[in-house]
């Protein structure tokens, strides 16, 4: 990780000595016109606001939720408890599956009045927490829902979350539905990183985007994802993604490729307790899935770092090393792009201009995703090393 910033550094030195002033300036200009296009013509991601679920009633539909869990001890009373004492008015049913847990998960799961199912052994080619939203699903099907609720463990739900999601999904047509939640942001890593997390998911699935079905872009978050059974049967269950390491959006893809409709929005009503509280944990969270982002391809590895660098390192390179007005235009577009999740996440303005920085940790993190993998290392979730291809051991 540390190689690429030196690399950097180490460019920038001889552009200072070899560099014609029209050369800055040209680069500068390439800056403005990136902004440009990611403010004006990138879906408006970085417009975030609430989403508007309304508040009218929710058809009575039938709903099981499914919260697949491993070693979740710390969080998963809080989460099953906000699940249970949700003000809706149809039939719902919670089916928890302890994931081969370590710890009480289980034993607290069900003091809480949950449900709890106990997932069998992994089989090849399934990521862990697929394969338990398998089983609770397989046993969530007996009670003939309309909906899935799929849900994480450490996800804490207001009381209308359910509600609400079922009552914006009937309106729209919505064949899926998903809430990027309130993360937890209250150390100093967490403040520093995770506002630019959600920026940067929104970045790469605008939410216009997503339920535009003039476009192909799908995205979901997997902490709160409503979806149709029927929408679920037509992809072919859950098995049809059974191998991918990021599914939410995996999820997302497959049910708007077979013709359905989906949405993504986001809020601060229903919120994650997990924690990311150091540097390290935070980079971690990333580098587990950053290159099988990029579909393990060192050209598009490459393509990245160059691009984060244009995007967001060059025009404070430009603007603190040649005084480039230009570069200084580019970096306050930047800063304005990023004020709406600050606010979102009730962050001091001053956090804006460390933007680029904030860039430069996702991308050493992104590398290092790159390095472990060519390593054999792949990454680590709970216990459980990420294989070759996305299958996990």
């Amino acid at each position: 990780m540390r190689c690429v910033p030196l690399l950097w550094w180490t460019q920038v030195v001889v552009f200072a000595h070899l560099h014609p002033r029209w050369l800055v300036d040209l680069a500068a200009a390439l800056t403005v016109l990136l902004w440009l296009y990611l403010l004006l013509w990138r879906g408006f991601f970085w417009w975030m606001r609430e989403a508007d679920l309304g508040r009218g009633p929710a058809p009575p539909r039938r709903v099981a939720i499914v919260i697949p869990a491993r070693d979740e001890a710390r969080v998963v009373g809080q989460a099953v408890a906000s699940v249970a004492a949700q003000d809706y008015a149809g039939p719902f049913e919670i089916f928890l599956v302890d994931d081969h847990s370590a710890d009480d998960t289980a034993e607290i799961a069900h003091q809480a009045g949950v449900r709890v199912l106990s997932a069998a052994p992994l089989p090849d080619g399934w990521t862990g927490k697929l394969w338990a939203l398998s089983e609770g699903l397989r046993e969530a099907g007996r009670f003939s829902p309309d909906y899935f609720l799929l849900t994480d463990a450490d996800v804490v739900h207001a009381p209308d979350s359910l509600a609400r999601l079922v009552a914006l999904a009937e309106a729209g047509r919505y064949d899926l539905a998903s809430l990027m939640v309130q993360l937890r942001c209250e150390t100093l890593a967490e403040r520093a990183l995770i506002p630019a997390f959600v920026f940067f998911f929104f970045k790469l699935y605008p939410p216009r985007w997503i339920a535009s079905a003039k476009r192909s872009t799908a995205g979901a978050a997997g902490g709160c994802i409503l979806v149709r059974r029927e929408a679920l049967e037509r992809i072919g269950g859950i098995a049809a993604i059974r191998g991918e390491l990021i599914d939410d959006c995996a999820l997302a893809k497959a049910v708007k490729r077979t013709g359905g409709r989906i949405w993504l929005g986001l809020t601060s009503a229903t919120r994650s307790i997990r924690e990311h509280g150091t540097f390290a944990e935070t980079g971690r969270m990333i580098s587990r899935s950053a290159f099988t982002q990029l579909r393990y391809s060192t050209l598009l590895l490459a393509g990245t770092v160059a691009g984060m660098f244009a995007i967001y390192l060059l025009a404070p390179v430009l603007l603190l090393g040649f005084g480039s007005w230009l570069a200084a235009l580019a970096w306050l577009m930047m800063m304005a792009a990023y004020v709406p999740v600050l606010r979102l996440y009730r962050r001091s303005l001053l956090w804006a201009p460390a933007l680029p920085l904030v860039a430069l940790f996702y991308t050493a993190a992104t590398v290092h995703s790159a390095l472990r993998y060519w390593r054999g290392r792949g990454g680590v979730w709970k216990g459980r090393a990420q294989a070759a291809r996305g299958t996990e051991r």
